[in-house]
């Protein structure tokens, strides 16, 4: 059997002549066999063009009995991880299947001698609970797996399990939000979710400066060739090469999809029933339009799922952020909400018209991801259609704030009127604090300008100060929906008619008090 006549393969094989990785005397690998990313994407074209059919399960029994709490008593033996690159290669453990990622994946080692395949090893794990190896299969396969770290730092700093997910704990070595492959009809009215596959991948640590990472996706609907040109740093950078070939059409197709977690913050603090402040992996979705425009979208926890779309024409940058760094917002130090990396999506090439769509579900606890948010292009799909996608996805620390414009750093909501003073019945006090760009060089004295609409109701009582002892600006006004469930606010601050801030864009349901 060839490297690209196992593509589909799901369960661990034969492996006549077995060789041990550097580091492991647990793991086995198939002899090499020729491999490049050419003859992936050719795999993914021809697979296509072939009725899809559901991956077989492997020991749906058993694993069924793997939940959250039997998944943790199964520990992978660090000391069994394999590499394929230099000294400074970040050695590989596989994931064990668990009752929630029960379909095998095949993983493969890039080396000089060509493409080698991990054998599943029982004995790669230690099982102190009920359940014990000889209850698996002996060819059961792994569900994925992660890199562990090198430079003293505990744990790993990549995963990829599930679906087409995955992560980085880059920079601050804690996990949050989730990248996808590809996300397909997540709210298309009539049609299911379709959550495509990542059945295969390559793993290349040869070049000492960058990791390649390929994989190839299936699902009913579309074949995919993806590449993952990894480098880490200060912000890891991920330059993804992606080429998609449709067995059928896609109602809703959605690029570089992000997922991540949004339950309660300063902004909605009034609802939540938690004892910490805040509780997200991403506060914001930033926008950066192809005219030049820079949003920030405050997240929202909905009452029933909404979705809302920014059109646009080759936009240059989006991504869920997490701007709040600050550990007394959160007081967990146990998950440390305020060390959650940002990504942000660099579109490569020309994307087009479309839209960035923002999908917000209702949650009343920080274990569902509540929030997606991708690129679903204005053109159609149909059967045979073939599409690339490039884009350059980055995990940060950073605010991503816009170059020379003050970014929001916190939105609160409380009751309209003047403490005191008799409160005027259905409105809402918004206040917005901005911080960067030329604002920290203005005296309160200065003429800030107050930029404010909305799309239905009436603003007043606007206005705009510095905050004593601080270089933020805020911005407070009273808003007034006017019998309206919801209302799409937008405001900045200017500076003898320039922009002094980003957009704030922020879906607005009236609260009473």
């Amino acid at each position: 059997m060839t490297a690209l006549g196992s593509l589909g393969a799901v369960a661990a094989i034969g492996f006549p002549n077995l060789g041990f990785a550097t580091g492991s005397a647990l793991i086995p690998l198939s002899e090499p066999e020729q491999y490049n990313l050419e003859s992936l994407i050719a795999a993914a074209r021809s697979l296509s063009r072939r009725p899809w059919t559901p991956p077989p399960r492997v020991a749906a029994e058993v694993l069924e009995k793997v939940d959250y709490d039997a998944y943790q008593r199964i520990r992978f033996r660090e000391a069994a991880a394999v590499s394929n690159g230099p000294g400074g290669a970040w050695p590989l453990a596989p994931f064990h299947l668990h009752r929630f990622a029960d379909l095998p994946v095949a993983i493969h080692l890039v080396t000089d001698e060509g493409a080698r395949r991990i054998g599943y090893a029982p004995d790669a794990f230690d099982y102190s609970g009920a359940l014990q190896a000889e209850d698996f299969p002996p060819d059961l396969g792994y569900a994925g797996f992660r890199l562990l770290n090198t430079d003293g730092q505990p744990g790993d700093w990549l995963a990829l399990m599930g679906a087409s997910y995955f992560r980085s704990s880059d920079p601050m070595n804690q996990y949050g939000l989730s990248a996808r492959g590809l996300a397909i009809d997540t709210t298309a009215p009539g049609r299911a979710e379709e959550f495509p596959r990542f059945t295969s991948f390559w793993l290349d640590q040869r070049d000492p400066e960058r990791l390649l990472l390929d994989a190839l996706l299936d699902s009913p609907s579309v074949s995919g060739a993806y590449r993952l040109e990894i480098v880490r740093g200060r912000s890891t950078s991920m330059t993804v090469t992606s080429r998609l070939f449709f067995r059928e059409g896609v109602t809703q197709l959605g690029v570089a999809p992000l997922t991540s977690m949004y339950w309660f913050s300063e902004t909605n603090r009034h609802g939540a029933s938690d004892w910490r402040p805040e509780v997200h992996d991403s506060d914001g979705l930033a926008l950066w339009t192809g005219a030049g425009e820079r949003i920030w979208r405050p997240l929202n926890n909905p009452p029933q799922v909404v979705t809302s779309s920014f059109f646009d024409d080759n936009p240059r940058g989006f991504g869920l952020v997490q701007r709040d760094r600050a550990f007394a917002n959160y007081e967990d130090d146990a998950v440390f909400y305020e060390r959650r990396p940002s990504v942000w999506i660099e579109p490569l090439g020309d994307w087009g018209r479309g839209a960035v769509q923002l999908v917000e579900i209702p949650t009343d606890d920080e274990i569902h991801d509540n929030i997606v948010c991708f690129w679903r292009p204005e053109r159609e799909t149909a059967a045979g259609d073939e599409m690339a996608w490039d884009y350059r996805l980055v995990w940060t620390a950073d605010p991503l704030a816009p170059d020379g414009l003050g970014r929001t750093v916190a939105t609160r909501v409380g009751r309209a009127g003047v403490p005191g003073q008799p409160r005027p019945e259905g409105g809402n006090k918004i206040a917005i604090d901005f911080l960067g760009g030329r604002l920290g060089e203005l005296a309160s004295t200065d003429p800030v300008e107050t930029m404010i609409s909305t799309s239905v109701g009436r603003i007043e009582d606007a206005y705009a100060l510095r905050v004593v002892g601080t270089d933020r600006w805020r911005l407070i006004f009273d808003v007034y929906p006017e019998e309206a469930e919801i209302l799409e606010l937008r405001a900045f601050l200017a500076y003898e008619g320039t922009p002094l801030t980003e957009t704030w864009a922020m879906q607005h349901r009236p609260v009473a008090f």
